[in-house]
């Protein structure tokens, strides 16, 4: 059973208080709670009603980070740490994002913000613990179990930054998560990890190329009910194409267990797509399923050590899709429901990058995340810039394309964070996947190729945010690419994008669109390749004028 009342705090002490209930904030609050909050809040408020599920929980406000800060004196610390930092030096970007945690970690919490967080985390406790109903047909021992249990309901623990005088800034995915976190002490001790994650390596990095001062940047946590989709699925979907920015598709992608390997690039997952239009007309029309390979997943490590674990899928669950058709269609609805939410908060057209999971023991789907597309929302749209390759060679690995450009260079092989010291400018970045600590180096590359991961993971969304040509889900790249061997990225040819043997030409060409002279002659479209629909959709023709069917079919 589920209590959903709570003491709502005083409009007079919202900007003062060290937490607030994701009830109690919206889209306007995210300089008290950052963006990620923010919006936990606006869905619960507004979407909730129109069937769209969220799990509650709470935020700690960026007034408490400032105030742990401040109380125990870490600014000035901090200041004089970073007063010769580099972070065009990798080992110097290291050392002092070590130091910068270090020092956070190390300071306690003051005794009045540790009782709000426990206090406020019981009383979540109690909306999601003890059902009496539940007890009737339990022994005494699973009783007993069962009402310890509720009083250590597992939460997630997520970090919300946001800018003090730059509100609207994004900062996604620059700090930590914490999953199946339990009880006060591990709530407690994922916050403070959360406020030292301000200063992971990857976010001071972000902090600096885009001019934030690092000390008028606060951090907010998020503590959620988790959904228990270790038990079943989570993913990633996009209410745009990721790769065209063609309006009218969703994308939905999907895996076994918690998102966290969706996110993290770690699984190759299933993708779906879904027509909006006639999906709001009442229609199912899911356009492509495509099989991933979903070979991992990650569950609670119960009786272990860890949070969380990664183990095999049996091959039957890995051979089939891990979403129905229904599902697929709820999440699609909801997709629109939030698009068109945001939109008109926003007053702007808003495509949105959401993070949904499915939990286990109810069957229930939820959204655990949803914040603006920054990639394809942001192109010119009167600018068509396109990549032809004039010479092929032997191909060497092939993949998942992200964007639609040609990279080439000298590849380096890179498995572990440990070597990314190595790694120089222009190279091309071959690696099992990345993950947000990887950053400073993506930047830098000419190309990335990971072995793992689908279209919405890291890889993918960073890649794309800077412009990067990536092949992502290849499977075996480390072993067939060989450090020093020079290599062309081409994600030009379709969804499936090749590694090339050698530097091959190719050509670049810009488009404006609004210079376009008017012809009499109708200008037609020659369509032979589902894969291409998407992006031939912005060409500005009057019509298809072949159709090769047999050439659709199949595909």
């Amino acid at each position: 059973m589920v209590t959903t009342s709570f003491e709502k705090t005083p409009t007079s002490q919202r900007e003062t208080a060290f937490i607030l209930w994701f009830e109690e904030v919206g889209s306007h609050d995210v300089g008290l709670v950052g963006g990620k909050n923010s919006s936990l809040g606006e869905m619960i408020q507004q979407l909730q009603p129109k069937g769209v599920n969220v799990p509650g929980g709470f935020a700690t406000t960026a007034y408490a980070y400032r105030y742990f800060i401040k109380s125990a004196g870490l600014e000035a610390k901090l200041r004089d740490l970073f007063a010769d930092l580099d972070v065009n030096d990798v080992t110097n970007l290291q050392d002092k994002g070590r130091r910068a945690r270090s020092l956070i970690l190390n300071t306690p919490f003051p005794q009045d913000l540790q009782e709000a967080i426990a206090i406020t985390y019981k009383q979540l406790c109690e909306r999601y613990g003890y059902d009496p109903t539940v007890c009737d047909n339990l022994s005494p021992e699973k009783r007993q179990q069962y009402e310890i249990e509720c009083q250590t309901v597992d939460v997630a623990v997520r970090s919300s930054a946001t800018a003090e005088d730059l509100p609207e800034a994004s900062f996604a995915g620059q700090q930590e998560t914490y999953l199946n976190v339990h009880g006060v002490k591990g709530v407690l001790d994922a916050c403070h990890r959360c406020f030292a994650s301000l200063f992971t390596n990857r976010a001071i990095s972000y902090r600096h190329y885009n001019g934030f001062d690092h000390f008028a940047v606060a951090l907010s946590v998020g503590v959620q009910k988790m959904v228990r989709s270790d038990l079943a699925t989570a993913g990633v979907m996009f209410s745009i194409d990721t790769e065209t920015g063609f309006k009218n598709a969703a994308l939905i992608t999907a895996a076994y267990g918690l998102g966290e390997n969706v996110v993290q690039g770690a699984v190759n997952p299933d993708e779906y797509y879904v027509f909006k239009p006639t999906l709001q007309e009442g229609y199912r029309p899911i356009l492509e399923k495509r099989l991933g390979t979903k070979a991992i997943k990650m569950i609670y490590d119960v009786g272990g050590t860890k949070l969380t674990k990664n183990v095999e899928v049996f091959p039957p669950e890995r051979e089939k899709y891990c979403l129905s058709d229904e599902e697929i269609l709820t999440l699609g609805r909801w997709t629109c429901i939030i698009e068109d939410h945001y939109s008109q908060v926003r007053g702007t057209y808003t495509p949105m990058d959401i993070e949904w999971a499915k939990d286990g023991l109810t069957g229930d789907l939820y959204i655990v995340q949803a914040r603006p597309e920054t990639v394809q929302s942001q192109k010119e749209a009167n600018i068509l810039k396109t990549y032809h390759l004039e010479e092929h060679s032997e191909v060497i690995v092939t993949g998942r394309s992200v964007g639609a450009a040609i990279g080439q260079g000298t590849a380096r092989v890179i498995l572990s964070a440990a070597q990314i010291d190595q790694f120089k400018e222009g190279e091309v970045l071959i690696t099992n996947r990345t993950d947000p600590d990887w950053e400073p180096i993506m930047k830098k590359a000419s190309a990335i190729v990971t072995n793992q991961g689908g279209r919405t993971c890291h890889a993918a969304i960073i890649a794309r945010e800077m412009g990067i040509p990536a092949i992502v889900g290849c499977g075996d790249a480390t072993d067939q690419i060989k450090t020093r061997q020079e290599v062309t990225v081409c994600c030009s040819e379709g969804e499936e994008g090749r590694v090339y043997q050698g530097l091959l030409p190719f050509e670049v060409k810009e488009t404006s669109l609004d210079n376009l002279p008017e012809t009499k002659t109708k200008i037609l479209m020659n369509l032979g390749n589902p894969e291409q629909a998407f992006s031939l959709a912005e060409i500005p023709a009057q019509g298809v004028g072949l159709a090769r069917l047999e050439f659709i079919i199949a595909k």
